[in-house]
């Protein structure tokens, strides 16, 4: 801890993106004045100090002990990336076996500096965080990388499975009706199969059901595009829920992952910059997603037919190892890339892209999206309207939100399972960028929804943005129960 500033505890949950947005969140939180312990296991830790991003000297990194093969997971598997979908769920179990550890950390904390943390903020997958930080008088949040609505749907999914009620394909939620109509194919693999016995059901109610001992519920997530999720929160919880929004980190400093990728940002920049303004399509299905080959086949096909530029985030299809290379002559069609390249009209990137820059970029007009809330903020932040291509969490509820609420969405598809046809894409694509009165709407919605979104950031002598306003609060709050329980302690002590 820096002699001086306060300090705040970090703790995400042990996945690539929860990391980089925990690590996003510290970023701003030292640029407040505060210094931040960042916890987590050794081989994540470990792998943040390979590559740390600059302007974090009052980033701390704790290593957490955690050894995977005492779980029953293979050696070195300390983060979702490196497993299966199958053991995902026994390192979210696994994570329980974290809580003694980090009461030791916390302790060694208070000791070595002789002052308590101002707040631990937990994953929202750590819910039993709570327990441990009010052991030690140590006031607790939960920071969720999500948007308020697309994690309030899926809560409520899993403590009422309302689908399991009816025989219709459609269903609402019995303590959100605010939220409108659900379609079966708005829900995940998981959740079909879930049930009483099921240990995943049991998993998510008893972890959703530990938020209400926390002090405070912090979303990544914009309080006027969101007021209907987080009120949900707010009414279930019964604890301040603040909207803080958008917490984003940059291309440099996503420096972390040592990612491979095809194009630079140099060259990716250099290669929009020809191109007409509002003319490119960008599509990236994110990092832990992919789809079919025919799925695949049908949109290289739909792209190409478009006769539009584009830039696409490709990985190998489903069945095979999304991590490994990716076979173009095996998964897209016959002299497919050396085509488009030959016309100078589309890029196939390996793995990763740099898309904080590409969605900034005024070439591009649209982004064929898996509504993951990280890659939404960044769309909306730039102005970017969106075709949706949910596949999995709460990826479906963020694209009815964006879809339904906040205007500047078309769905294309959902899942993975099913066939998606060349027209239907074709379709969707003209449907967003053509000279449509729909299209005119979406994309004027979305330069609206643009500065919305950068005003809640906006923090000047004259106006304070909703979202700095929340982080303020939250900071105010935590620091006055401190100063409390500290003016307890010593009028106990002069008793």
């Amino acid at each position: 801890m820096e002699k001086g500033r306060e300090n705040v505890v970090l703790f995400p949950f042990m996945a690539e993106g929860h990391i980089i947005l925990f690590l996003a969140f510290a970023l701003h939180i030292t640029q407040m004045g505060y210094s931040v312990t960042f916890v987590n296991t050794p081989l994540n830790i470990k792998k943040l100090r390979e590559s740390f991003p600059p302007g974090s000297s009052s980033i701390k990194l704790f290593e957490i002990p955690f050894n995977s093969s005492d779980h029953g997971l293979p050696p070195d598997s300390e983060d979702t990336d490196v497993l299966p979908y199958s053991l995902s769920l026994r390192l979210l179990e696994a994570s329980l076996h974290l809580k003694l550890p980090l009461r030791k950390l916390l302790r060694d904390l208070i000791e070595e500096h002789g002052v308590k943390p101002v707040c631990v903020i937990s994953d929202l997958f750590f819910g039993w965080a709570a327990d441990v930080a009010h052991e030690l008088g140590i006031f607790h949040a939960i920071f969720s990388i999500t948007g308020g609505f697309g994690m309030a749907c899926y809560c409520s999914v899993w403590l009422n499975l309302p689908h399991k009620d009816t025989e219709c394909v459609e269903f609402q939620l019995p303590d959100f009706p605010e939220a409108g109509i659900f379609h079966v194919t708005q829900l995940t693999q998981s959740m079909l199969l879930a049930g009483e016995e099921d240990s995943f059901t049991n998993f998510q109610r008893r972890n959703i059901r530990a938020w209400s001992n926390a002090d405070a519920f912090i979303f990544n997530t914009v309080e006027e595009l969101d007021k209907t999720g987080l009120m949900y929160f707010r009414r279930k919880l019964g604890i301040p829920v603040y909207g803080i929004g958008p917490i984003l980190l940059s291309d440099q400093d996503r420096a972390t992952s040592s990612r491979e990728t095809t194009i630079s940002a140099e060259e990716c920049v250099e290669w929009l910059d020809k191109k007409e303004a509002n003319s490119v399509i960008y599509i990236s299905f994110g990092s832990q997603n992919t789809i079919s080959a025919s799925q695949m086949m049908n949109l290289a096909k739909a792209l190409d037919a478009s006769g539009r530029s584009f830039i696409w985030v490709v990985r190998p299809p489903l069945g095979f190892d999304i991590n490994a290379e990716f076979e173009a002559e095996q998964w897209l069609p016959e002299g497919y890339v050396q085509r488009i390249h030959d016309q100078d009209r589309g890029q196939i990137v390996s793995k990763w892209a740099p898309q904080v820059e590409i969605l900034a970029h005024k070439s591009v007009a649209l982004f064929l999206s898996h509504c993951g809330w990280n890659s939404v903020l960044e769309a909306l932040k730039n102005g970017v309207p969106l075709i949706g291509w949910p596949m999995a969490a709460e990826q479906f509820y963020n694209a009815k939100l964006l879809v339904e609420e906040v205007g500047v969405c078309v769905e294309v598809a959902r899942g993975t399972s099913f066939d998606v046809r060349q027209e239907d894409i074709m379709e969707k694509i003209e449907l967003v960028m053509g000279e449509n009165e729909k299209g005119k709407e979406i994309r004027q919605r979305s330069w609206k929804i643009k500065q919305v979104v950068r005003d809640a950031v906006r923090d000047e002598e004259n106006y304070k943005g909703s979202s700095v306003k929340a982080m303020q609060e939250f900071f105010t709050t935590a620091l006055l129960k401190k100063e409390q329980a500290v003016g307890t302690a010593s009028s106990g002590i002069n008793q």
